[in-house]
């Protein structure tokens, strides 16, 4: 853009003021940068919801946004979370009752809720979650705008109308619509890119030593798995800023600014410790997922990611707009911009993008582990750079001809290579060959409008009497200084008429940012339209949903015992409607829970950090779940539709939440299938375990007259039908799905067992897949666990609190997983670590103690807090040096 463009896209400064007269105005740079900033925030904000409104997606439109784990995981938590933040919830900051029977909800908030745009969520009615999430996602979107226009204008000088448009390129990549808009808690990540790199230029230059640790404890606060990558983006930013600085720096001064900020992260990421340490260690005892082998996506692929409306998991979005594309491009062919800087800067771009095709540096990215899903979780890091690329190349003026066409013709190339990839859309053409027609006008205007500048102007293509560019200025003093001069000779210029030159770059920008407008709209109108048609959703909340929230607001008698939604279309049930069921989907599910209720019958989705309720009367005993919701839905499920259903509570007699067992070791039936481990930890025999004779498709055995058949088989697909009954529906797929115990029916008088299987593909089935309840056996063990159980129990936060029968002996359990952080004693002892019984919760009882108590604290939380605290004295420190120092 020509130095006039700037000037007239200004016209406060344009037109005198406080700021008339002659050397440099002070302040200005200040206001280009929150100009900047604004107008991208402002562009990012209309272009994002314009591309909702166009997919016809909730908040605009009747279609749902809840594809994935913006259904599944993201909308119940922030729907927690509003509940917590008011007071609503059982639990505290330490432990969630709602879910998974009682999970480590500090751990949680580091992973999905800690940034302090989810704040946001407090303000809004609980029937209205979704238009609160959409809020917050679009917040963070829109501050990541503003965050690269203003990190642009801090890097180099030059028109803010167009770091404005590259801000909002940025936010708007394909990153975001196919990643981070579904995932809101990776667009902390984005907005944290630019705001390290702004912390790495105040380490360069020896400014904001206290803020700098603030920002970046607040980017790894808000998630630090994404500011980890955005640290290393913002580490190669630096390292391209300390190789181009002016000639007069020396090797002491960038070894200074490098240690800088080195001492700015480690002192931010020790501030953030509190939370990360107890993220960190909750991840070594999740529920592991199976290893992924990293396997490079195909460059066709990749190439093709660049361009508008491409879609996929398996390959990295890259595509920031065709215009900012081609001048990154111009970059290595721009002779006004210095050799070290395009040097520096293109093969910074050139090994950043290689480094996500390498296996090595894929794990380095990922911080030592191969991630399950998307692969190139970094991949924003990429789109930042090539925006400072093209920032670069455009602040000090329009490229020339030369180097338009020669990035224009890599850009064609690329396209060409990409035309035969999968990731191509019918859209994709179209809209970038649009973008490129607009972009070459707003070229071409630009250019015009600089041959018409007054020979006094000083513009940054402008040829000296030698007839060869003058090189870039390399240092901030250098640049600064050039910038002043060219705006101090554009205003002189302009005290005379001239409209139409004034025009031309105004309509140049406007172009511009047309071009780029158009293509992010289209690429998030594809993309959405793209997920849902080939990816699971979830239906929007709506009646159902406050169907279930009423009944069990209505039954909840917690701690009395339990109360559990049942099955809500989404999952996550009891964090979108209350009560305290099985159901947990979350990283940091523990093993232990996992893997104990899956191993009691319930099923599990996403290879096991999914437990989902059971509807099945022996667990409820041994949970606690006294009353049930079951619903009746009233339509099919629809995406463009809030689902309705009729919701019924069955009360029953269950054992209290803390029940006394004999001894230490259960006693029971021997054997490894789900009833038999129910019986173990129920203490009571109360299925027949018959052994099937399985002829063909059929399964043939014998049971007690009026028992209730149940099948379980973990891995088995397709439908079991007991005769004369509707067949049941079973949806195992190891690794990924556990298909859950489920009941077929009543055995008739005759006492015979004929069950179908109708399996798809082979039928795997566990030694024991049959087990008959028979109802009296197991209402006589809840009599009996009633009368030898917690006469009262009480519930704090994160603590459980119970009376027991005077001379209880052998072991009181507490129908809690027993996860990592819980200590328990009894009677007035200290609290030690808890012991488990069959994997629940369980202390040692010698008849002299009548109480029972249990505390838990996340693991890790004592560590976090005192390398935080010492990080805050480093802090301290520095700040009292860095103020001696200026004094000084």
């Amino acid at each position: 853009m020509p130095p006039v463009a700037e000037t007239v896209l200004d016209e406060v400064e344009a037109e005198g003021g406080e700021d008339a007269g002659p050397g440099p105005r002070t302040g200005a740079p200040a206001r280009r940068g929150a100009r900047a900033a604004g107008a991208a925030a402002l562009l990012t904000a209309v272009l994002f919801c314009l591309a909702t409104a166009l997919s016809r997606s909730h908040p605009f439109g009747p279609v749902t946004r809840n594809v994935v784990d913006l259904g599944q995981q993201y909308l119940p938590y922030h729907a927690y979370w509003r509940s917590f933040l008011r007071g609503e919830t059982h639990g505290d900051a330490f432990l969630n009752w709602n879910s998974g029977f009682g999970a480590n909800f500090l751990g949680d908030v580091g992973t999905y809720l800690s940034s302090p745009v989810d704040l946001l969520v407090v303000f809004f009615p609980a029937d209205r979650i979704e238009l609160a999430l959409y809020v917050v996602t679009a917040v963070k979107i829109t501050a990541a705008g503003a965050a690269m226009a203003a990190l642009l204008l801090r890097l180099r000088p030059g028109p803010w109308p167009v770091a404005a448009a590259l801000g909002t390129a940025y936010a708007l990549s394909g990153w975001t619509f196919n990643f981070g808009s579904t995932v809101p808690m990776w667009l902390d990540g984005l907005a944290a890119f630019p705001l390290l790199c702004l912390v790495g230029e105040w380490a360069r230059t020896g400014r904001r030593p206290v803020l700098g640790p603030l920002v970046v404890a607040l980017a790894w606060i808000a998630n630090f798995y994404t500011a980890y990558m955005a640290t290393l983006g913002a580490a190669v930013v630096l390292a391209v800023r300390l190789l181009t600085a002016e000639e007069t720096a020396t090797v002491r001064r960038h070894l200074a600014g490098a240690l800088r900020a080195a001492r700015s992260v480690l002192v931010g990421v020790g501030l953030a410790a509190p939370l990360v340490a107890v993220v960190f260690l909750g991840t070594k005892t999740a529920d592991p997922t199976p290893e992924v082998t990293f396997a490079p996506a195909a460059w066709t692929d990749v190439l093709a990611r660049f361009l508008p409306a491409t879609a996929s998991t398996a390959s990295p979005a890259l595509f920031i707009g065709t215009p900012a594309l081609l001048l990154a491009l111009t970059l290595p062919f721009n002779r006004a911009v210095a050799p070290r800087v395009r040097a520096a800067l293109t093969a910074a771009v050139v090994l950043v993008t290689l480094s996500l095709q390498w296996e090595p540096t894929h794990l380095l990215w990922h911080a030592g582990a191969s991630p399950n899903g998307v692969p190139y979780r970094q991949a924003f890091v990429l789109c930042g750079l090539l925006l400072i690329a093209a920032w670069f190349s455009v602040a000090g003026g329009v490229p020339r001809p030369a180097a338009l066409l020669a990035g224009g013709a890599l850009l064609g190339g690329l396209a060409w290579a990409a035309r035969g990839s999968v990731d191509i859309d019918r859209w994709t053409f179209p809209a970038s060959g649009a973008a490129v027609l607009l972009a070459l006008i707003a070229a071409l205007l630009a250019l015009a409008a600089a041959r018409r500048e007054p020979s006094g102007a000083v513009g940054g293509n402008h040829r000296d009497s030698t007839g060869t560019a003058p090189e870039a200025p390399t240092g901030d003093n250098r640049e600064n200084s050039t910038a002043t001069a060219r705006q101090d000779s554009a205003r002189t210029a302009l005290k005379a008429p001239a409209r139409p030159a004034r025009l031309l770059p105004l309509l140049a920008v406007l172009l511009l940012v047309a071009a780029q407008a158009g293509e992010a709209a289209v690429t998030g109108k594809r993309i959405e339209e793209q997920q849902r048609a080939e990816v699971a959703w979830s239906p929007r909340t709506g009646p159902w949903h406050e169907a279930a929230a009423r009944e069990v607001a209505r039954a909840d008698a917690w701690p009395r015992h339990r109360t559990d939604p049942g099955e809500v279309p989404g999952g996550n049930d009891v964090l979108l409607v209350g009560g305290q069921g099985a159901d947990h989907y979350s990283s940091l599910t523990s093993e232990t829970t996992s893997r104990t209720l899956v191993s009691l019958g319930f099923g599990a989705y996403a290879k096991g950090r999914h437990p989902v309720t059971l509807d099945n009367p022996v667990t409820d005993a041994l949970f606690s779940v006294g009353t049930r919701m079951r619903s009746e839905p009233a339509e099919p499920v629809r995406q463009d539709a809030p689902p309705r259903a009729t919701v019924t509570a069955t009360t029953v007699p269950v054992p209290p939440l803390v029940t006394v067992r004999p001894s230490a070791r259960p006693a029971g039936p021997s054997g490894d299938s789900a009833f038999a481990r129910q019986e173990r930890l129920l203490g009571a025999s109360v299925y027949e375990l018959p052994a099937p004779r399985r002829t063909g498709r059929a399964l043939a055995a014998h049971c007690p007259a009026g028992s209730e058949v149940w099948f379980w088989a973990p891995e088995y697909r397709g439908t079991a039908t007991l005769a004369g009954q509707r067949p049941v529906r079973f949806d195992g797929k190891p690794p990924a799905v556990s298909a859950a115990m489920g009941a077929l029916g009543t055995v008739p008088a005759s006492g015979e067992v004929r069950i179908a299987l109708d399996p798809e593909g082979r039928a795997r089935l566990p030694r024991e897949p049959v087990g008959c309840l028979v109802r009296a056996r197991l209402d006589t063990a809840v009599d009996r666990l009633t009368a030898t159980g917690a006469t009262r129990v009480r519930t704090t936060g994160h603590t459980v609190t119970a009376a027991l029968p005077p001379g209880s002996t052998g072991v009181a359990v507490l129908a809690v997983p027993r996860i990592s952080g819980w200590s328990c004693a009894a009677g007035d002892a200290d609290l030690r670590p808890a012991r488990a019984y069959e994997g629940l919760v369980a202390v040692p009882l010698d008849g002299r103690a009548d109480t029972v108590h249990c505390s838990f604290r996340p693991p890790g939380l004592r560590l976090g807090g005192a390398v935080g605290a010492a990080a805050l004295l480093a802090l301290a420190a520095t700040g009292v040096l860095h103020r001696r120092r200026s004094r000084g």
